[in-house]
């Protein structure tokens, strides 16, 4: 399993940020350029990656203000999670984490840790910037 990450901190109360990264409508915001044809419902996202694939995630799991678990509805490339998790440091700071974890052989890992860990830092570095 090949786990990557990224977190940052918000001057935002935790229940504002959980309540922005549970609803699968929002994660637009926190895509990069390469995605488009984005259609969402709270649960469910779908989109296609330019010159990868197509992708339609779901929302698997919601633990208020602790968790919000994404899995793909379809056949994905290769099995993935994709996994934010929020903490209270004080009233209005939050530490937001993004975790993917994705079951990749040797060669996969080779030719998707480098995007994966910038689509992680890219969704992080966004949602500081929105939520600021």
């Amino acid at each position: 399993m090949t786990i990557i990450q990224n977190h940052t901190d918000i001057q935002k109360p935790i229940a504002e940020v959980y309540t922005f990264l549970a609803d699968l409508n929002n994660h637009e915001q926190l895509m990069p350029d390469n995605i488009y044809n984005w259609s969402s419902t709270v649960d469910e996202a779908r989109f296609t990656i330019k010159n990868m694939a197509k992708l339609a995630l779901k929302i698997s799991q919601r633990i208020d203000n602790k968790e919000v678990v994404c899995i793909p509805v379809e056949e994905a490339p290769f099995e993935i999670t994709l996994r934010w998790t929020v903490e209270k440091k004080d009233e209005n700071l939050t530490t937001a984490t993004f975790i993917i974890e994705a079951q990749l052989n040797m060669m996969m890992k080779m030719m998707a840790s480098g995007p994966l860990q910038k689509l992680a830092d890219h969704q992080v570095n966004a949602l500081k910037r929105i939520l600021g």
